[in-house]
């Protein structure tokens, strides 16, 4: 069986408000999916009904075959679910949740110890296990319900803001274990952090007012950008009287932007066409005429970018029809 989900024509209505739109897409073994978006994108509506919690208007999600809807059992059986604000029973520890979740689970005797071992080792629990839940911080409620999660190692796996509340080192520690789980299962994680896809996904759908807008790898995301392969330039200040005019004569350069300059220095960004990159040209043409450059560097991070400029173009109100 090879681990997948799909959804075709996903649609979730509250009364008059659509908050999922019509979403169709595939997400197979190996692939780690950013589900991007900004508040009330649709994102946690989205994961509801891919895990079954919540019943869609319309459409389809199968979970490795399985229809969610007409074989809730068998779709949920291979489904680990890190849902929104990871609940707990805040009475119980870690330790007697965990083994209460293994013997939902179906698991018995010795193996339920073992699973609940290897799951808070996974998760980095076990300095917390005999504490009770309600007296943990939130990063350890988030790891808690991180080990619900993968404690009878599914095969898809679903996770709704999986680092929130975890600080930066504890995020590194989850990112790595997601990296590493990826090899063999399907990951879908929603996430408002963009260096959050960077660090860890293989691919990101960015999603607003219910509505899939883009779909690709973090690359491909970022080469949608209008400063994509931009190059930042550092002069000393009097040694290029005309950069500006000259780097713009450049064959490929669609304009040339001043920046803020400070200790002396002219700082430039030389914005090329799509798809060009014109570094060596650059470096070429300021060696030439004997500027004196303090540093030269291409800009690649701008999936931030391509994210503002595709959610704030969809109208406030267009998910309500």
């Amino acid at each position: 069986m090879t681990a997948s989900i799909e959804i075709q024509g996903l649609t979730r209505r509250f009364g008059p408000f659509t908050a999922v739109d019509n979403v169709s897409f595939r997400v197979q073994s190996g692939e780690v999916l950013g589900f991007l978006g900004p508040n009330g994108a649709g994102k946690s509506t989205t994961m509801k009904m891919i895990t079954g919690f919540l019943s869609p208007t319309s459409g389809k999600v199968s979970v490795c075959g399985h229809d969610v809807e007409q074989q809730p059992r068998a779709a949920k059986r291979l489904l680990g679910y890190l849902p929104e604000g990871a609940p707990a029973y805040p009475d119980m520890t870690p330790d007697g949740f965990l083994s209460f979740v293994a013997g939902i689970r179906g698991f018995r005797g010795a193996e339920v110890g073992q699973r609940v071992q290897r799951a808070a080792e996974l998760a980095d629990l076990r300095g917390v296990m005999h504490q009770r839940i309600e007296t943990l911080s939130k990063g350890y409620k988030r790891r808690v319900g991180l080990a619900q999660a993968i404690l009878h190692d599914p095969p898809v796996l679903i996770m709704d803001e999986p680092t929130d509340g975890l600080d930066p080192n504890q995020k590194h520690e989850v990112r790595g274990l997601i990296r590493t789980m990826a090899r063999d299962k399907v990951i879908v994680l929603s996430t408002h952090i963009l260096e959050e896809v960077q660090a860890v996904c293989t691919r990101a759908i960015i999603i607003a007012a219910g509505r899939l807008l883009l779909d690709g790898t973090p690359s491909e995301l970022e080469a949608r950008s209008p400063l994509h392969n931009a190059v930042a330039v550092e002069l000393a200040a009097g040694s290029a009287p005309r950069a500006r005019e000259e780097l713009a004569a450049l064959s490929g350069v669609l304009r040339v932007d001043v920046l803020e300059g400070q200790d002396g220095l002219l700082r430039l960004r030389v914005v090329p066409a799509r798809g060009t990159n014109l570094t060596v040209e650059i470096a070429r043409l300021a060696q030439g005429k004997g500027w004196q450059v303090q540093g030269l560097a291409l800009e690649r991070e701008r999936l931030e970018e391509v994210f503002r400029q595709v959610t704030t173009t969809v109208p406030v109100g267009e998910g309500a029809r």
